[in-house]
């Protein structure tokens, strides 16, 4: 089990502690996901390891959005509280010797102070999302393997364009949301757009945040449409349910990455965590 509050933010830096930002990427094959888990390999437990052996000291990340089993990031963002001593003495080196302990699937790309109001998880206006998949009788681009996922019948990314539009908007995403006790399904979905490059396609997901395996039930929906299964109106008629639909698809982990995280400008980060800690205290905004 992961720590009780794991991915609640720290509310009082306190005893002189700066509030410092990480950006992520990592390659989620092998990786089950961000929480960390006894016996398990995942992003937020090697992370803390690594931090841990270079800080020498014990860290606790609290992160943008929880991703699951399989799914990558380029773009994720957690934040802890560290002295202002101890970043004195790795100044302009963390980055370098992370990635000294840090295995070859999990990297830091950027590390910088932040306000004090900066929360990765409650300050944060939007995720972005992207899902790669191929229909493409070779399967994905070798060089793309690890991110793109294979389909094996043909897609029509028109048809599938036309069903995303009528799901934008501020939605009860219940048919497509694995509920959690205690959690809202309300979400603002502010883009999902689709686009074939030659035999790949790429859906494009943003949203104020996203409750658990909505990303890839979205795509999966999608998907049953782009192959003439469903009608374009199925996923939007879905919205009226008020619990998972069982016919919804999940689309495999590894197509979809998470590729960027919006914050406001800082005079607005303490405004925004109150008003998305009071909507979704319980919520682990996870794709």
């Amino acid at each position: 089990m992961e720590h009780p509050n794991a991915d609640e933010p720290a509310t009082d830096t306190g005893g002189g502690l700066v509030r410092v930002r990480l950006d992520i990427s990592y390659d989620g094959t092998a990786l089950h996901g961000w929480a960390r888990q006894p016996g398990q390999r995942t992003v937020q437990g090697e992370l803390e390891l690594g931090l841990a052996t270079v800080l020498r000291r014990d860290v606790d990340l609290t992160v943008a959005g929880r991703t699951d089993a399989g799914v990558h990031a380029t773009g994720q963002v957690a934040h802890t509280d560290l002295p202002p001593a101890l970043l004195e003495q790795h100044a302009g080196k963390l980055v370098r010797r992370l990635r000294g302990v840090l295995p070859a699937d999990i990297a830091v790309t950027g590390v910088r102070v932040v306000s004090d109001d900066f929360d990765a998880r409650f300050a944060a206006l939007a995720r972005h999302y992207v899902y790669r998949l191929t229909d493409s009788e070779a399967g994905p681009p070798p060089l793309r393997r690890a991110d793109t996922a294979a389909w094996a019948r043909r897609l029509d990314a028109g048809r599938m364009r036309v069903a995303a539009a009528l799901l934008l908007g501020q939605q009860d995403f219940a048919a497509y949301c694995r509920r959690r006790e205690g959690a809202t399904t309300i979400r603002t979905l502010l883009q999902l757009d689709v686009d074939r490059h030659d035999e790949v396609i790429e859906i494009r997901a943003s949203a104020d945040a996203f409750c658990h395996s909505m990303v890839r039930s979205l795509v999966g929906a999608l998907i049953a449409v782009g192959e003439g299964r469903r009608e374009p109106g199925w996923p939007a008629s879905l919205l009226s349910l008020t619990s998972r639909a069982n016919d919804v698809p999940v689309a495999p982990a590894g197509g979809l990455t998470l590729v960027r995280v919006d914050y406001p400008d800082d005079a607005q980060l303490a405004a925004r965590t109150l008003v998305t800690r009071a909507k979704r205290s319980t919520d682990p905004t996870a794709g």
